[in-house]
């Protein structure tokens, strides 16, 4: 399916249940009550097709990209919660049990425990269910359990939601939407079922062994794992993978890291990792042999079905691992294309693969440009930040070059490179972007 078509099918559904409340032909009530009704059922879709855009789905990411489809997944859950709270305060109909009479219940709203505690509950738990995601940004707060309370809660929201909704609704007591919200609720359990049970027991029959941990850089460690009993794992160069080390394949203690070595180099992955926290403080005490599990792969700063005559890599500190995995594949399959490398630390110890870097620049096959906010004495390479300026000079015919900007580093790094690119002239779709953090 081509990308664009996810758009539309998202949209589609989310208006599928005011299309199928029209449909009943039932006689309206007051447009408050209409309004209320409708707030309610796009936020209650919303809600289940929140599971599906969880970021762990393939079939949805690799055609929109990883950064999109989680900030589709942050920001629509604020549009559900603002839905959400105003939906019971819409209504203007009297609260009081169903008429005998009113066989349409259009002059009442059913006000009984049973219908109204499990909406209260919902509620609830959509408040506490976007607490946790903005609470994701807390450093002291452990990602594993963060992850566990998010999965539950979320489970927990879907199954007094759809309760709420079969018991209370209106128009939800229809067969047609009766059958559309049972439909969504299944998605979301086997898109819960897909992360905690499938992929756990796919991952625990290709279990990998740590090769090797090395230093590469200043608080940065290279992780290199090698395939136990199986052929490895097929990926493009650029790719990410989730990763859990030296724990049982269903724990939820996994992380995203991009790949930095290259599928034609062999069956063993590398992985650069900076020490920001969790078990990545960890990782020099980690020995050979040690366990390991991956999901993937994922992400989409590939160069697969890339035509552009010219690439530009744009890396910001560690995002230079899925550069470093383009420009080995490119190397190795005698990808001849001219390469372009801007690549952004606050020191010079931070450089990772300086070494080969170098050699590719001396061998030219690589445009290799240096950026240090913090540049030792004696520094003749470029300083500052990445900003308009810097690639205004190493890019001069931005605007009308056909060429494909692959970016990946921190969050800041990359919403100011973006802009930049775009202030001189460059189209949105040559420009790629990864990052982990999402606002």
């Amino acid at each position: 399916m081509p990308g664009w078509l996810v758009y539309p099918f998202y949209l589609a559904i989310i208006a599928a249940p005011l299309v199928l409340a029209v449909m009943q032909g039932v006689p309206p009530r007051s447009l408050w009550d209409e309004v209320a009704a409708g707030t309610g059922l796009v936020a209650a879709a919303i809600i289940l097709m929140e599971f599906p855009l969880s970021g762990r789905f393939r079939l949805i990411s690799a055609r929109i990209g990883m950064d999109v489809t989680m900030r589709w997944h942050q920001r629509l859950a604020r549009v559900a919660l603002v839905l959400a709270l105003l939906h019971p305060f819409l209504y203007r109909a009297d609260r009081n049990p169903p008429l005998a009479w009113d066989s349409t219940r259009q002059f009442t709203l059913s006000w009984t425990p049973e219908t109204i505690l499990p909406g209260l509950a919902a509620w609830c738990l959509l408040v506490v269910l976007v607490g946790l995601a903005i609470s994701r940004g807390d450093p002291e707060r452990r990602y594993q359990r963060w992850r566990l309370g998010h999965g539950l809660t979320a489970l927990a929201l879907a199954g007094v939601m759809i309760w709420h909704i079969l018991v209370a609704g209106r128009y939800s007591a229809h067969p047609w939407l009766t059958g559309f919200w049972l439909l969504l609720g299944a998605v979301a359990v086997l898109s819960l079922l897909r992360v905690y049970l499938l992929a756990p027991l796919i991952r625990a029959r290709r279990p990998w062994r740590v090769a090797r941990v090395d230093r590469v850089a200043d608080r940065t460690w290279e992780l290199v794992l090698g395939p136990e009993g199986h052929d490895g794992l097929r990926y493009d160069a650029g790719q990410f993978a989730w990763l859990q080390l030296g724990r049982h394949p269903f724990s939820v203690a996994d992380n995203p890291f991009s790949i930095a070595s290259a599928p034609s180099e062999g069956p063993e992955v590398r992985f650069v990792i900076k020490e920001l926290g969790d078990f990545t403080r960890s990782l020099g005490r980690v020995e050979p042999g040690a366990r390991a599990y991956l999901d993937g792969p994922f992400g989409h700063l590939t160069l697969t079905g890339q035509s552009a005559p010219e690439i530009a890599l744009i890396a910001g500190g560690v995002g230079i691992a899925p550069m470093l995995g383009l420009l080995y594949e490119m190397r190795a399959t005698r990808d001849t294309r001219p390469v372009t490398l801007l690549y952004g630390n606050r020191a010079a110890e931070q450089i990772v693969d300086g070494g080969p870097l170098d050699a590719m620049a001396q061998a030219a096959d690589l445009r290799l440009i240096h950026v240090l906010s913090e540049p030792p004495a004696g520094w003749t390479g470029e300083t500052g930040m990445i900003d308009r300026a810097l690639l205004s000079r190493v890019f001069p015919d931005a605007g009308s070059q056909d060429r494909v900007y692959i970016l990946c580093g921190p969050p800041g790094m990359l919403s100011a490179v973006r802009s930049a690119l775009r202030a001189i002239g460059v189209p949105k779709h040559r420009i790629l972007s990864e990052s982990f953090v999402y606002e």
